[in-house]
């Protein structure tokens, strides 16, 4: 069936909770992550690092100029365009068409969205400040702590760990799910006839 206006605007209408859902989370994270930078360029910057929580958050401005935890810093600018933008944009926008127009499941919208948003929030960074991201957050328990990162980083990683469990949860279901089977297809009886000539 060709694509017409008329069918695309029916599609978008029947998708209507999944289109609302995934905008909502999408646009949700990536206001987090902006309005968590502009404070901490606007409040941190220039300043000590400041500890809450017995030091188990650390609130500290940095600039990364590589992607998560610094990775790729050092790359050439080429290589940086590639990996860090330019394939990270197709692979966002790739995503968000997905939950725009094909995903269903609600839970997956979720967390798919959620990655979108910190992905697109840090490339905005990359764009807009010469491949500089903010971070400025810290999080540590004893011997367990992380680099300093930001909220997309944390949509991104977090949304990434629900989304293996959720499908990890969905394939157990699918095991556990009995299968159904197919009645077996029975054959015709066949009638044995007896010659009907007489005895010699």
């Amino acid at each position: 069936m060709p694509l017409t206006s008329g069918s695309i605007l029916q599609g978008l209408r029947r998708r209507k909770k999944q289109i609302s859902l995934t905008l909502a989370v999408f646009f949700t994270n990536l206001a987090v992550d902006r309005a968590g930078k502009y404070l901490a360029l606007r409040f941190l910057r220039g300043r000590g690092a400041v500890r809450l929580l017995r030091d188990s958050v650390m609130l500290y401005f940095t600039e990364n100029t590589g992607a998560f935890l610094s990775m790729g810093a050092h790359w050439s600018l080429p290589v940086k365009r590639m990996v860090l933008l330019y394939l990270p944009l197709l692979f966002c926008a790739a995503l968000l068409l997905h939950l725009l127009f094909r995903e269903r499941l609600g839970s997956r919208i979720i967390v798919l969205a959620a990655i979108a948003g910190g992905g697109v929030s840090n490339l905005l960074d990359r764009i807009l400040n010469d491949f500089r991201v903010i971070d400025f957050l810290y999080f540590g328990i004893g011997p367990l702590h992380t680099g300093i990162l930001n909220p997309a980083d944390l949509s991104v990683t977090l949304g990434a760990a629900l989304l293996l469990i959720l499908e990890l949860r969905l394939s157990f279901k699918a095991l556990k799910r009995p299968v159904a089977r197919r009645p077996a297809l029975q054959r015709p009886a066949v009638r044995q006839t007896r010659d009907s000539g007489g005895d010699d």
